[in-house]
């Protein structure tokens, strides 16, 4: 029997403003706190509210046969807690159903794991425990940035405890292999891997309403059927996409939602039931394993990173502000965690592309990807002097390293004596409890005796 892993991703990036020169190292606030506002308002009412309440929908319509996964960037949650707390209350409506499943990534939505290891599961932490306060749920499948995976990534994933990681189905790493399959790291087996069908995946999210398409229009009928087509014994079928995308890309006149509603139906008259990614990755075996000797993504049609480190100007910025990695690590001024997860975010280096990929690349405030690496060097060359302010300029990545272990080391001390003292208090009170009757009698005589003197 075939089943559908249905997946969306929330993200919003931060927008910077225009931050010249001579400001560098008298103001410290780089955000456009207008164009933030409203860009969050407009996709909430465009796309998230809408898209929501219709998922809520679904799932109450199949008496819970339909289930769905999503996952929310740290700075995307930040900005709906001030501008649209609307959304986080259907994403709550929507958790209380039990039929969603939420995944964990990088706080920032950035590059870290591409950069430091330290700094990719201090933010993958922190965004677990943000999951955990709002959901109630322990994220147990990984997605990372725009499906960034390689080997490396996945051993780092595994050894923090997840079961499964989303990645992309992309045709020079599966070769004749089908993403159909449950599949695991070369480095440690017991990660599985959700392939997405890009194809499928697209076809809803990028081609849905373009009347030049070939399959214009599409239902959901139609849809089904090609999924039931499939050979018999293929397992999984994976559609990953931004939920922006029903509402933004695909606009609500081109009834992108009455085509979603329409799936659970459509799925169920033909057999095909919905899965959330743990469930898959439980109930599945894996085929085999698949080698990821170099970093893919879900973005262009080369499927991999150039989209963010493929020019100069992109890999000098990401250079720069990962020099400073071990510093803000070791740091603990709000303003500057906050500044360092805003700056990682991986449309700062999007932004500064280069590539003709035949799809438009809205730059925001910026005319050209060296206008974008100019304004974004200006706000780096402020920030790492305020970091470097902190510890001295001079403090060699050898002396930093050893300051990091003795903090890792003090760190772990503290936690081993707190459990020797909870251990200790358990054994103080199991042996209070197991004294005699009678010793227990004599002690409260003579504690009484006392008192009467």
């Amino acid at each position: 029997m075939k089943t559908i892993c249905l997946y969306f991703e929330i993200h919003q990036i931060i927008h910077l403003r225009r931050y010249r020169f001579f400001e560098i190292g008298s103001d410290h606030y780089y955000y456009d706190d207008y164009a933030n506002e409203q860009g969050i308002n407009e996709v909430a009412e465009r796309s998230y509210i809408p898209a929501l309440r219709t998922l809520i929908e679904m799932v109450k319509d199949s008496q819970g046969a339909f289930k769905v996964a999503l996952s929310i960037s740290g700075v995307a949650l930040e900005q709906l807690e001030i501008h649209a707390p609307a959304v986080i209350e259907l994403l709550q409506e929507l958790n209380a159903t039990g039929n969603c499943e939420f995944l964990c990534e990088p706080y920032s939505h950035g590059l870290s794991a591409l950069a430091n290891e330290e700094c990719f599961r201090e933010e993958v932490e922190q965004m677990r425990r943000k999951v955990k306060d709002y959901f109630g749920q322990e994220p147990k499948v990984f997605r990372n940035s725009s499906l960034i995976y390689d080997n490396e990534i996945g051993a780092i994933i595994a050894n923090m405890g997840f079961k499964g990681v989303l990645v992309e189905g992309a045709k020079h790493v599966l070769g004749w292999k089908s993403p159909h399959y449950l599949y695991h790291c070369t480095e440690n087996p017991n990660l599985k891997l959700l392939m997405r069908d890009f194809k499928l995946s697209d076809d809803i999210s990028l081609r849905f309403s373009n009347s030049e398409w070939s399959e214009y229009p599409l239902f959901a009928d139609k849809y089904i059927d090609w999924i039931a087509a499939m050979p018999e014994n293929e397992q999984v079928i994976n559609i990953f996409m931004e939920l922006s995308a029903l509402g933004m890309a695909q606009p609500l006149s081109s009834n992108i939602l009455e085509f979603l509603k329409a799936l659970p139906v459509c799925a169920k008259q033909k057999g095909i039931t919905f899965s959330t990614p743990t469930e898959v990755v439980t109930k599945l075996k894996s085929v085999d394993a698949m080698d990821v000797p170099y970093p893919m993504s879900w973005t262009d049609e080369e499927r991999d990173i150039s989209p963010w480190l493929g020019n100069v100007m992109q890999r000098e910025a990401f250079n720069k502000l990962y020099s400073v990695a071990e510093r803000v690590y070791l740091c603990t001024d709000r303003r500057i965690k906050q500044d360092w997860y805003y700056l990682q975010a991986s449309n700062n280096f999007r932004f500064m592309t280069t590539k003709q990929t035949g799809v438009g690349l809205n730059r925001g405030i910026y005319d050209s990807p060296y206008d974008a690496f100019t304004n974004y060097m200006n706000i780096l060359g402020d920030f790492i002097a305020r970091v470097n302010s902190l510890y001295p300029v001079d403090m060699d990545n050898e002396e930093l390293s050893s300051l990091l272990t003795t903090i890792k080391n003090q760190g772990e001390e503290l936690v081993q004596l707190n459990d020797e003292i909870k251990s200790l208090q358990e054994a103080l009170k199991k042996a209070e409890g197991d004294k005699p009757a009678a010793e227990k009698k004599a002690t409260s005589k003579k504690a009484s005796g006392k008192k009467s003197k």
